[in-house]
């Protein structure tokens, strides 16, 4: 990913749980990471923790729809990690979070989620329906990560 700008950057230690048995983290894991930096991004604009996030603004959460990753150096048990997430690059009722996972300075993984603001649908007791991404919610981001 060239022009990253990170909003937000968090430190994560790799846990042996998220590694195969040569202790090299399973791919998969690292989507763990990021749908958590996905979750920390919120709080880092502002929003409060994301139980009581989605109770405040009537929001059942923004499930992921599309992700795609690249896999440039693998990290082993005990590594110190960098994870970066940009701020949300918004549609109407989606919106878009890069990921970057580097150790040492080196790129690891980078990864692009797509996910989907989502309310229960009135018409369908027990469903869900796209919303629009409050406008409130885009002005957080826009006036950049708090300190």
């Amino acid at each position: 990913m060239s022009d990253f700008t990170a909003f937000l950057t968090r430190q994560h230690r790799i846990e042996w749980g998220q590694c195969d048995p040569a202790g090299i983290v399973f791919a998969p894991r690292y989507f763990d990471m990021f749908s958590e930096s996905a979750v920390l991004l919120f709080e880092a604009a502002g929003l409060p923790p994301k139980r009581q996030m989605l109770a405040e603004l009537g929001v059942v959460g923004f499930p992921l729809v599309d992700m795609s990753a690249r896999f440039m150096a693998p990290t082993a048990y005990g590594d110190i990690v960098a994870i970066e997430a940009e701020a949300p690059d918004f549609g109407n009722s989606s919106f878009t979070i890069r990921h970057r996972l580097t150790f040492n300075g080196r790129t690891c993984v980078e990864c692009t989620e797509k996910r989907v603001w989502s309310i229960p649908d009135p018409d369908k007791p027990g469903r869900l329906k796209s919303a629009r991404v409050p406008d409130a919610i885009r002005a957080l981001f826009a006036a950049g990560p708090r300190p």
